[in-house]
Formats: structure tokens, C-alpha cells, sequence
């Protein structure tokens, strides 16, 4: 009942006079509110129940700490193989691994939360490496350097790997930051499309489909320093910027190309050791880019009417 009526309750019982043969006389001492009652034994209950809580469940200041420090721990280099080769801890329990050059490329990947690592542990390449490789799907990461580019030749040759990343160029992957790592990773190149390769087909015994009289010229007139670009790239996976006098405006890798190609403005021709993709050349058509020179042009590109599209093979005398 709301107070108004309480009130009215109240006032009716004291004027009763009588209770059957008796007189009998009402006085009204308090009024109490069970509900405020009520309200009150639950929330001292709460409170009761809260600082229960707090201690039965609640970690202490070192509990937390030491939390927080375990999962800086970078954990424990592992042995793998009777090479005994440096592998982190998540090999054994993963589908898809990773390959670096070297124990400190471990700990930096394991620096970064990626367990599932094994080293090479020199140029040569291991049984054990070609042995896992047929077994996982193996990503090759690799130093950014002239012995990064010698340790993917080699594995190219007699591995199974499926997919091979770089570090920027003239880094190490142990010197590489996590944000490095990750767009290594990101950008990995598949070895089909590395070797300008085509998934197996049936076997056939008509020949391909020519490419496009665009990009099937024998030895295009270009300029020499076109030419000396394209000679200097062969084998580098990297990619160089000229603008219209054809100065250099960058060098840089070919899994970086598309994304810088959409910054920057002023480059007139690009030069790369790889594979002209469609991407490429929608990009180039957007951004004026008059000239594309690289190893292979894809067979599934459309040319752009304004974009000038030329392999090594067309260039190189």
C-alpha cells in the first residue's frame, strides 16, 4: 500500500471503541516500513557477499605480477631431428611452420608469440628439413640479404616449402620488430607464383595461349638505363621507382610494390623481379605510370591502354 492509505488504515484502527462486549482503546505507536526493512538486509547481504569475494577470489598484487611477467616469458628452444636443429616449442603440435636461418631468428619470432619455428642452422639445408617439409605446409622466412637470397635458392632445389617471406632488405630477422615479422608473413610469396609457375595441369599436347602482342615484342627499344635496371633486379625479388627522366626514386621489395604504388605519385616507369599481376597494372593505369618492366606477365591480365607492359626477356639484349 502507498502511505495515503496506510495513513487512513491507521486512523480507522485507533477509533475503534469497542472489541465485541469490551471497551477498548487503539493507540497508533509507529509506523515501519518493511520494505525499507527488506532493502536494508539486502544490501548489507551484498556487502557481505562482495567482501567474501574480494578475498576468496580476488588475486593479491604478487599473484597478479606474476601473471603478467609469465606471459613475457619467451619459453625454452627446443631440439629437433638427430641434427639436433634449434625449434621452438609449437613445432611438433603444428600443421603449418615456419623455417628461419638461425637459433636468434627463433627467439625473436618466439619474442612475438610464434612457437611453431625451426633453424637451418647453415647454408646447407638439413634431411630433417626436407623431411618436414613434405609433411607440412612450411613458410621459408628469410633474411633480407645476399645470404637469405642464396639459403631460398637452395631451398627452392630441394625442399617442399610453400610459400617463402623476406625481411626488409638489408635486415635480419632477428633484428626485425614484430610489426616487421607480421608483414613478412602477410606478404609471403607462393613458390608457384615465385617461379612464375602454374599449378599441374593435364598433360596436352597443344601449346599455351600466347600472351598479348603488347608484351611479346622482341627487344623493345627502351633506354639504357631501363635495361641496366632490369639486368641489376634479375634474381633480387625487389623492385626499382623511376620517375620521367628516369632518376631513381626507390628500391624496394616486390611484395611492398603494390601497397607503395598507391602512395606515392611521380613514377613514371617500374622496374621489378616478378610477376605483373592485374593489380599491378590497374594500379599503374590509375597513377599515370607510362611503363611496367618485369621477369613474367601474367596470362590473366588485361592491358591498360595507357600502361606499356615489357618482361626482362623483351629488354635484356
Amino acid at each position: 500500500m502507498d502511505r495515503v492509505s496506510t495513513a487512513l488504515i491507521a486512523a480507522s484502527v485507533e477509533s475503534i471503541n469497542r472489541v465485541g462486549p469490551c471497551s477498548a482503546k487503539v493507540n497508533l505507536d509507529r509506523i515501519e516500513d518493511i520494505r525499507e526493512a527488506r532493502r536494508k538486509v539486502i544490501i548489507d547481504r551484498a556487502k557481505e557477499i562482495l567482501h567474501r569475494w574480494n578475498i576468496e577470489s580476488m588475486p593479491s598484487v604478487d599473484e597478479v605480477y606474476k601473471e603478467i611477467s609469465d606471459t613475457m616469458k619467451v619459453g625454452k628452444v627446443e631440439k629437433y631431428g638427430p641434427e639436433d636443429l634449434p625449434a621452438g616449442p609449437g613445432l611438433e603440435s603444428s600443421k603449418d611452420i615456419i623455417i628461419v636461418e638461425g637459433r636468434a631468428d627463433i627467439i625473436n619470432l618466439m619474442r612475438c608469440g610464434i612457437f611453431n619455428t625451426i633453424a637451418l642452422e647453415g647454408a646447407k639445408v638439413p634431411d630433417s628439413i626436407k623431411k618436414i617439409t613434405k609433411e607440412r605446409n612450411a613458410t621459408a622466412l628469410l633474411d633480407g640479404d645476399r645470404g637469405g637470397d642464396l639459403i631460398q635458392k637452395e631451398l627452392l632445389q630441394v625442399t617442399n616449402i610453400k610459400f617463402i617471406g623476406r625481411a626488409p632488405r638489408g635486415k635480419e630477422i632477428e633484428e626485425c620488430n614484430c610489426r616487421e615479422i607480421a608483414e613478412a608473413l602477410d606478404n609471403r610469396v607462393p613458390i608457384n607464383e615465385l617461379l612464375g609457375k602454374q599449378t599441374v595441369q593435364p598433360k596436352k599436347t597443344v601449346p599455351p595461349i600466347p600472351a598479348t602482342p603488347e608484351h611479346t615484342k622482341v627487344k623493345a627499344e627502351v633506354p639504357d638505363t631501363i635495361v641496366q635496371a632490369a639486368k641489376a633486379l634479375v634474381g633480387t625479388l625487389e623492385a626499382v621507382l623511376l620517375n620521367e627522366k628516369l632518376e631513381l626514386i626507390e628500391r624496394l621489395p616486390v611484395s611492398q610494390l603494390a601497397e607503395k604504388l598507391q602512395q606515392i605519385a611521380g613514377v613514371n616507369t617500374v622496374v621489378f623481379d616478378g610477376i605483373i599481376t592485374q593489380r599491378i597494372v590497374d594500379i599503374a593505369g590509375d597513377k599515370n605510370i607510362r611503363r611496367i618492366v618485369a621477369s613474367r606477365v601474367s596470362e590473366a591480365v588485361k592491358p591498360a591502354l595507357n600502361v606499356e607492359l615489357m618482361t626482362f626477356q623483351n629488354v635484356i639484349p
